[in-house]
């Protein structure tokens, strides 16, 4: 069975199957922010979503991270070195790409494990 947390009528929040949680695409709630702020908002709403889920950041298989400009990439690279449990980083791919609201710096999605 597919547990879903809904968003809304045109998505869920994340999806868990079989042990495994996919989390819908995290943006930045300040578009004014500066990358390293976006980062950490990004960062806080997947830490509260993976708790829903009954997972945490120690349990992040494969992490996709959008940024609308590459030259952000040491700024966020800083945050999510932090971020990051020591010994517990995923695999994970970052690639520049145009977002849906022109204001966000960056859009992570998440696989982890669950349970």
């Amino acid at each position: 069975m597919i547990q879903r947390f809904d968003a809304g009528p045109r998505m869920s929040e994340a999806s868990v199957y079989n042990g495994v949680a996919w989390l819908a695409g995290q943006v930045p709630e300040d578009g004014d922010a500066d990358i390293a702020t976006q980062t950490r908002q990004v960062l806080d709403a997947i830490d509260a979503l993976l708790a829903e889920v009954g997972s945490d950041r120690t349990r992040i298989l494969h992490a996709q991270i959008y940024l609308a400009d590459i030259a952000d990439f040491d700024g966020m690279n800083a945050v999510w070195d932090s971020w990051v449990v020591p010994g517990q980083a995923p695999s994970r791919a970052t690639v520049e790409a145009r977002l849906a609201d022109p204001a966000w710096k960056l859009e992570i999605v998440v696989t982890a494990a669950v349970g």
